[in-house]
Parts: structure tokens; sequence; C-alpha cells
């Protein structure tokens, strides 16, 4: 890794979203990513959350994430406090057979904590799904009232619900009363600018029990598009007393430091940024430490022997989980892991030619053999491989 310092006045993009004079050339944000944060008795150190992503968020890349991308033993605590599941269906959950319900909902000891998040729209569904939830041994439940895509929205499930706080209320009472274990929420500012709900619907969120709620400042209308509104992530701290999780355009170290600052949300959620730099969560906690040793930020920025080996250490924990379809989610992935890569297009034609998962691997180290700064990049994703506790998946 190279240890860079950085100019956060480059990047500051919340300064546009937030009436606030912007830091001045190489001011740092001052404040940091909280310790922890405690959510109905479970605790979250650090107080940086990877979000639940579909299609993203399994047990392989949840675990991949936990331990920085390259675990080895010096690395100490995971730099990411809380991990979530994909976002799963209450009514395929309620319904499915109890071996298809831990195959959707699969995890490790070394997960811990670890919350479930569901979707629908059925106040008994989702109230027995948060029951299977609390029964499969998650520390919480989280409901998705985010999901901006359509045949979620039709179902009046994820963002669609976000029309109809009568019915949020029935479906919050119903799963409060179901389980014992934390149960969170969440949710977009509103379906558009003109129904933002953001802070009424985090009132009844706490009104009804709930322990903490996240909001991604858009609207559904957005999508992910146009920049994340932070202001309104400070007016619902302002509005409720639980603990309040901001999401939303976490780019960098600097980005996760600016939106405590200028919100004061109790812990950040990271979620698309994680799968083109894994290493965000680590490098939140270096900048946090180097911040306070020496009043500068900084942290490592992945060399590209950083990127072969965090590149091959993934795909291998694919094989070795015998997850369905590996070669099709090594090509999805490496999309995404070869951003910054100079030369990066030429692997990912070479990636998503490849027949199996094998010839993936042999692309991905013939690759990053024709690199200058690669050495010896066997040994250190063997010894990468060998310190992770899951790495033998049997």
């Amino acid at each position: 890794m190279q240890r860079v310092t950085t100019n956060p006045a480059s990047r500051s993009r919340a300064e546009r979203f937030l009436d606030a004079p912007p830091l001045s050339a190489g001011q740092k944000p001052q404040c940091v990513v909280p310790d922890e944060v405690i959510i109905g008795g479970v605790r979250i150190a650090p107080a940086a959350i990877l979000a639940p992503m579909a299609g993203v968020t399994d047990t392989v890349f949840r675990r991949f994430i936990k331990y920085g991308a390259i675990p080895t033993a010096e690395h100490g605590a995971s730099p990411c406090g809380l991990i979530m599941t994909e976002f799963t269906s209450a009514d395929g959950l309620f319904r499915c057979r109890e071996s298809k319900r831990k195959r959707y909902l699969h995890f490790y000891d070394d997960e811990h904590p670890i919350s479930a998040q569901l979707f629908g729209s059925d106040p008994t569904v989702l109230a027995g799904a948060a029951k299977i939830v609390e029964e499969l041994g998650f520390d919480l439940v989280d409901l998705n009232l985010g999901c901006p895509a359509k045949k979620v929205v039709k179902c009046n499930g994820g963002s669609g619900l976000l029309r109809d706080l009568p019915h949020i209320r029935k479906i919050f009472e119903a799963v409060r009363a179901a389980v014992k274990i934390p149960f969170t929420v969440k949710f977009r500012m509103g379906w558009d600018d003109s129904q933002i709900v953001c802070v009424e619907l985090a009132k009844l969120a706490e009104d009804c029990g709930l322990q903490a709620v996240a909001l991604h400042a858009r609207t559904r209308e957005q999508g992910y598009s146009g920049n994340a509104r932070w202001e309104w992530i400070a007016a619902v701290k302002d509005a409720v007393r639980i603990p309040v999780i901001g999401n939303g355009d976490i780019r960098t170290p600097e980005d996760a430091a600016l939106m405590v600052a200028k919100t004061g949300c109790d812990a950040v959620m990271i979620g698309r940024t994680a799968p083109s730099n894994p290493w965000i969560f680590r490098q939140i906690a270096q900048y946090k430490k180097s911040l306070a040793e020496t009043g500068v930020g900084s942290y490592d920025h992945p060399t590209e022997a950083d990127r072969h080996a965090m590149m091959k250490t993934y795909f291998q924990m694919l094989i070795a989980e015998e997850v369905p379809g590996a070669a099709g989610k090594m090509k999805q992935f490496a999309s995404w892991f070869t951003h910054g890569v100079p030369g990066g297009a030429t692997l990912r034609k070479a990636v998503y030619q490849a027949k199996n998962e094998q010839a993936i691997l042999d692309e991905v180290d013939r690759f990053f053999a024709e690199k200058r700064e690669l050495t010896a990049p066997e040994t250190a994703v063997g010894e990468a491989l060998e310190a992770m506790p899951y790495a033998d998946c049997g």
C-alpha cells in the first residue's frame, strides 16, 4: 500500500449539499466517524456500516469487506462495524421451506454483528419474516423503504411505500411486536421533491419503537443520480433521539468525516463505493488514526499489487464457497475491481471472454504479471487467504 495524504478541498462535494462555508485549501475535516454506535443494545464498532446491496452483499462479499479486503493478523478488529444481507423478499422467506430459508440468509459466525434486510408490504408477512430472521440468529432486522427498482415499487415495496405513511405505521407496529432483536429501517427522503417525508417517517419509526433509522439522502425519483442532499440527514438527526445513520455519496474517508461533521449523524453507511474500493472501511480507520496522532488525515491507497491480490482473493473465495454461477459473478465484479487500474478495460475484456473460473484467475494473473509494481503475487495472495478464518468454507 502507498500512504497518501490528500486534499479534501478538491473533492468536497458536501459543500454543495449544505449551507456551510467550504473547507479552505488543505483543510481536513476534523470530525471523524464515531468509535461506536449502540443500536438497541447491539454495539456497532466502528460506526461504519456496509449497506445492503442486491446481487452484491452475499456472505462472500460481506466477509471480504469485513476483513478489509486483504486481511492479515496485524490488522486487528474489522474496520467495518456492521454488515447487512442483500435485501430479501419477506413473502419469499415467509412461504419457502426451512432449507431454502437458510440458503437465502446464510451467514457464518464471524459475520456478527449482522443485520438482515427485508422488503415487502404486508404487515403480517413482514412480521413473520422478521421472526424467521430472529430465529436464524441475526443480530438486527431492517426494513427496506428505499429500493427504487420498478419491479419492487410496483408491488408497493421499497420506496413505493413512502407514499403511504399510515401503512408504514402498520408494518412498523407488526414487526416491532413480532421480534425482540433491534428493528431498524432504511429509507429515502421521499418519493420526489414534492413529497419529502423523511423527517416525519423518522419520527414515526421512533414512536413505533424502532431503534435506528438510516437515510439515503435522495428521493425515489432521483434513483442514484444527482447529489445526495445531506441537509436532510441533519434534519432527521435534529428530529429524533434514536441513532441516525447517514448514507449517500461517501466515496472517500474525507467524505465520511465531512458527513459526520455536517450532519451530526451517529454512523455512516457505505454502498456503491465498496465494490470498486473494498479498502474504504480500512481507509476510514486509517484516516481517523492518523488524524488523532498527527493532526493530518492520511490513509493507504492500493497499489496494483494490492489490487491483484484483492481480486484473486475474492475470486478464490467465491470458488471455495461454491457459489452457483461463480464465473458470472467474477465477471460482474471485475468491472468494479478494475476501477482505477491503468489498462483495466483490457483485463475486463479478457475476463468477460474467459470460459470458466480458472481461466478468469489465469487472465488476472497474466494481466498483473505485466505490471512493474508487482512482486511475489502468489505469496501475497497465499498469506492473505491463510489469514482468513473463513478461507476453508467447509
